[in-house]
């Protein structure tokens, strides 16, 4: 069993940086394949940005690439999700999610564990 816990949200104006931290117990974050999806208001959860088990490999949604970054902190058991250059398109519920498989997937269904979401709100 993973648990996952985020933080970092909250409201900020349109172009300003936010860091977003998810915080692994039960297994290393090295251990598991990690990504972080969204859900906008009235919209479907889609994919943001995956970051593969040993932190080398990254993809990114083409909505925030160049934008956004991923990464992992073994020492402190922690994901990040470093957001550049917001948008209000950029609004939404954040959710870090974790697998212990090898592959590189940006399906949901792929995902077995899910942390409770941290709300992210940009003004324009």
């Amino acid at each position: 069993q993973v648990q996952l816990v985020e933080s970092g949200g909250g409201l900020v104006q349109a172009g300003d940086s936010l860091r977003l931290s998810c915080a692994a117990s039960g297994r290393t974050v090295g251990s598991c394949t990690m990504a972080w999806f969204r859900q906008a208001p009235g919209k479907e959860r889609e994919y943001v940005a995956l970051i593969s088990r040993n932190g080398v490999i990254t993809l990114y949604a083409d909505s925030v690439k160049g934008r956004f970054t991923i990464f992992k902190d073994n020492s402190r058991n922690m994901m990040y999700l470093k957001m550049n250059s917001l948008k209000p398109e950029d609004t939404a519920v954040y959710y870090c999610a974790a697998h212990t498989q090898i592959r590189l997937t940006t399906q949901q269904t792929d995902y077995d564990y899910w942390g409770q979401g941290t709300q992210v709100t940009v003004s324009s």
